[in-house]
């Protein structure tokens, strides 16, 4: 079946998903309510002075993306310069979150740093943000664009959630996680462009939760190194696949037709995404530049018949900065 789909393209997902966007609360005024340097946590808040002067805080975040983030890396340095430095603090801001459950030995330790940011996200929106070099560039974020705070506690407790080693119990699993993380940090990425617009919110939504799916099964051989599998069960089930046929790297037909229908409704989101371009307003395309990293890496997977350990999938692509170049240039997402 994988393999046809090579002829036929992409097909729908088996399992009837129609990978809607789901209801949120609108936005507006109303609705506002490794070899990097370990940050430096003084467990107080920075004066005025020291926040304004904080050296080094931006480069900081420039380096973690750069290290951890490569493509968010890219794609924020060919955002306008006004919204440039606030891209990098929002960006530094999810990495640090999303790099605490592989850090961590146990569930408390993650517990008790995501407690911190929680705080910070409160001292930042009463003007005192830690002195912690991700925290005082999101607190600059926050004051230059008037940032929603609902969207970063979101991201922190849906990163919360996300501590306990657990598999997805079903795509909709998966697509609230991505909804939550992944659509949340673009919601705030398109008020950093001053967009406050219902189409481009709901391009983000899908956006979002395409990216989720991409990240789940980018990072699945990695996963399988330690020795856990957080793909959909229901999808998994469908197919008579167990954990153990991952965990043993099996590549029969039935494995690779659990990735063809994950692949797919990524592929899905990322279509209708594109469905609302001509009522998008034009400014918010850079804050989807990602789009075309996810579609490199499903036209791959694809091209791999469904392969997820193809050894293909983990070679970067070296002309993803020039593709994202043209897709800017082309004012297109």
């Amino acid at each position: 079946m994988a393999a046809h789909a090579l002829a036929l393209g992409w097909g729908p997902l088996r399992l009837g998903s129609s990978g809607c966007l789901r209801g949120r609360t609108p936005r507006g005024p109303s609705a506002r309510g490794s070899g990097l340097p370990a940050p430096v946590v003084l467990g107080r808040s920075a004066t005025a002075s020291s926040r304004t002067e904080a050296p080094g805080s931006d480069l900081y975040c420039v380096e973690l993306l750069r290290k951890r983030d490569y493509e968010g890396y890219l794609c924020c340095l060919l955002l306008p310069a006004e919204a440039r430095s606030s891209a990098f603090a929002l960006r530094a801001f999810n990495v640090e979150l999303a790099q605490v459950k592989d850090s961590i030995s146990q569930k408390t330790i993650g517990q008790m740093r995501m407690q911190f940011w929680k705080k910070a996200v409160e001292d930042i929106y009463s003007g005192s943000p830690p002195h912690q070099p991700v925290a005082i560039e999101l607190w600059k974020a926050v004051k230059r664009h008037n940032l929603t705070k609902r969207w970063l506690m979101k991201i922190i407790d849906e990163r919360e959630k996300n501590l306990d080693d657990k598999a997805y119990q079903n795509i909709q699993e998966l697509e609230t996680y991505a909804e939550n993380t992944q659509s949340s940090l673009l919601y705030l990425m398109l008020e950093v462009l001053g967009i406050r617009d219902l189409h481009a919110d709901h391009a983000a939504s899908h956006i979002g939760k395409a990216q989720g799916i991409v990240t789940c099964l980018r990072a699945t051989p990695y996963h399988i190194s330690r020795r856990k599998v957080f793909l959909p069960m229901d999808i998994c089930m469908l197919h008579g696949v167990s954990q153990e046929d991952f965990l043993r790297k099996n590549q029969n037909k039935n494995v690779r037709n659990v990735i063809y229908d994950v692949a797919s409704q990524g592929h899905l989101h990322l279509k209708q995404a594109r469905s609302f371009q001509k009522s998008v307003p034009v400014k918010a395309f850079p804050a989807f530049l990602q789009t075309v990293a996810l579609e490199d890496y499903l036209e791959k997977i694809q091209r791999v018949d469904f392969d997820v350990f193809h050894p293909r999938l983990q070679q970067k692509n070296t002309l993803l900065a020039l593709h994202l170049y043209i897709q800017s240039w082309k004012k297109r997402y």
